[in-house]
């Protein structure tokens, strides 16, 4: 009952947060907090974007939360993101749910889940998308195995400057 409470209430902070964003909340399973951009209205390659923003405002939102009745150190969470395509749509009548399928959403799982606490992984593709956008900070985080996938380049998400003023405005985790 107290990993269903602990939760409830950092879900409750994500739900919150993620209004800010393009993005919609596909599910959570477990303790795994499933989110898109791009669907189920496609929004261009702004997904990548407003993915990114969203990650590094919830690595913030976790640093700023305190569960002291659930635990005792701090909370960690791993974040993988991916870009690309994937077949989207409501699945089932009994309690109908939009379900997302694909290689895509299969790599992003492969991101969080060879990820570090703390961190965002993300994909080469993913890179791409936010360096044509601009103003993202990535460092290389090297090639690895990754079960499905084979060996794949990947990096780390750091930090988004501000547009006007060209300042790192969010910042997690300093280059390794």
């Amino acid at each position: 009952m107290s990993v269903t409470a602990m939760l409830d209430a950092v879900y409750g902070v994500f739900d919150e947060r993620i209004n800010k964003y393009n993005v919609y909340k596909v599910e959570t399973i477990g303790d795994a907090y499933m989110v898109v951009s791009g669907l189920p209205e496609r929004n261009g390659i702004r997904h990548a974007d407003q993915i990114a923003r969203m990650a590094l405002d919830l690595l913030g939102a976790v640093d700023e939360l305190t569960l002291p009745q659930f635990c005792t150190g701090r909370l960690l969470v791993r974040m993988g993101i991916n870009t690309g395509p994937c077949v989207a749509g409501v699945v089932g009548n009994k309690m109908p749910r939009y379900c997302l399928f694909g290689d895509s959403v299969n790599t992003a799982s492969r991101m969080q889940t060879s990820g570090e606490p703390q961190r965002i992984h993300i994909t080469e593709n993913t890179k791409v998308v936010l360096d044509e956008i601009g103003g993202y900070e990535t460092h290389f985080r090297g090639y690895l195995e990754v079960k499905g996938k084979g060996r794949m380049c990947t990096y780390w998400l750091s930090g988004v400057s501000d547009p006007l003023t060209g300042t790192t405005v969010s910042s997690i985790i300093p280059a390794m």
